[in-house]
């Protein structure tokens, strides 16, 4: 859903940025190595400390290395697959930190065992929700379906929910509760996308081989 109209907005805004970094020299791998090791240390470091103000506000700053790399590579006209899988794959690495930081947190000082269940069930729903994609596309099937809760959706309510609850630390009462009730909301979301896809792979799939068996039969009727 965000997908859709956030990226091609904020590929506009940071297509000259990305053209600056080209002329520096900068290849599109090393923004999303730099990009991913920031949201790394941003969510590992300052969340499990409760700091979710300021752990925000450094995973926002890299966060948006997953447009500004695919802007560069487009711009250099130098799309590979290579590049496709690396970003892929760090997108995964960065989603896990995040929801891991979260985890740590409710699991030490956040004190809450639900919570960081909850947490963790947001990692590995988002982990399988981007696998049954890429596994149906494997097999050659469309997975022609908009999830309810995708990437996008999980980063930004989760993003933001985190770092209006660190205001809380500055004063603003009863802010903190946002993130709890913004987990809850990305793991049920999580989990209605995830049946969405597998239902969609298994009718997908249903389809492609009674259009299989169809054609056998056609064939052995030419005969």
């Amino acid at each position: 859903m965000l997908n859709k109209y956030a990226r091609a907005f904020f590929t506009r805004v940071l297509t000259p940025f990305a053209a600056f970094l080209i002329r520096r020299g900068v290849s599109p791998d090393t923004v999303t190595l730099i990009g991913t090791a920031g949201v790394v240390a941003g969510a590992l470091v300052f969340y499990p400390m409760g700091e979710f103000f300021w752990g925000t506000v450094v995973i926002t700053l890299f966060v948006f290395s997953d447009l500004v790399d695919g802007n560069m590579a487009r711009q250099l006209g130098r799309s590979s697959r290579w590049g496709a899988f690396l970003d892929s794959t760090l997108d995964r690495v960065a989603d896990g930190a995040i929801f891991g930081g979260f985890a740590l947190w409710y699991a030490g000082g956040g004190d809450d065992v639900a919570l960081c269940a909850v947490s963790i069930f947001c990692l590995a729903s988002g982990q399988v929700v981007s696998y049954t994609k890429a596994r149906g596309e494997s097999i050659g099937l469309p997975v022609a379906v908009n999830g309810l809760v995708e990437r996008a959706e999980r980063l930004v309510v989760s993003l933001v929910a985190a770092g209006l609850a660190g205001l809380h630390a500055f004063g603003v009462p009863g802010i903190q509760y946002l993130l709890p009730v913004a987990l809850w909301i990305v793991a049920v979301g999580s989990l209605v996308t995830l049946i969405q896809r597998v239902v969609t792979v298994r009718r997908e799939s249903a389809e492609a081989e009674a259009a299989e068996r169809q054609g056998a039969r056609g064939s052995e009727a030419a005969k």
